[in-house]
């Protein structure tokens, strides 16, 4: 998996609740990342078992609306999203200290 960026800030959105179900939408807002970018990755996850999927019941909906796609991080995925998230950051204080730019 290339270690990017998005990557890591989606893999920070899963991780504020490592065991709650994610909307793609709200994986976009939190992270910031654009769904052209959110939802290949999502794909790429859902392949290679860092997350699984579903569908919202449309029996318990209360607004007239579609059901949502969810995604959950399997046990593999927390452990590779945070690694992955711990390995672009480490890179990033690298990157910056080599060019001597301040922390932040």
């Amino acid at each position: 998996m290339k270690r990017t960026k998005a990557l890591a800030r989606v893999a920070a959105a899963f991780l504020e609740d490592p065991n709650g179900r994610h909307w793609g939408y709200s994986l976009g807002k939190v992270s910031g990342v654009a769904s052209g970018v959110l939802y290949p990755m999502l794909t790429r996850f859902l392949n290679e078992g860092l997350v699984t999927d579903g569908w919202e019941d449309p029996n318990t909906l209360t607004e007239k609306r579609p059901p949502r796609r969810y995604y959950e991080l399997t046990d593999k995925g927390q452990l590779e999203l945070a690694a992955a998230a711990r390995a672009v950051e480490v890179a990033t204080q690298a990157r910056n200290t080599r060019l001597g730019l301040a922390d932040g």
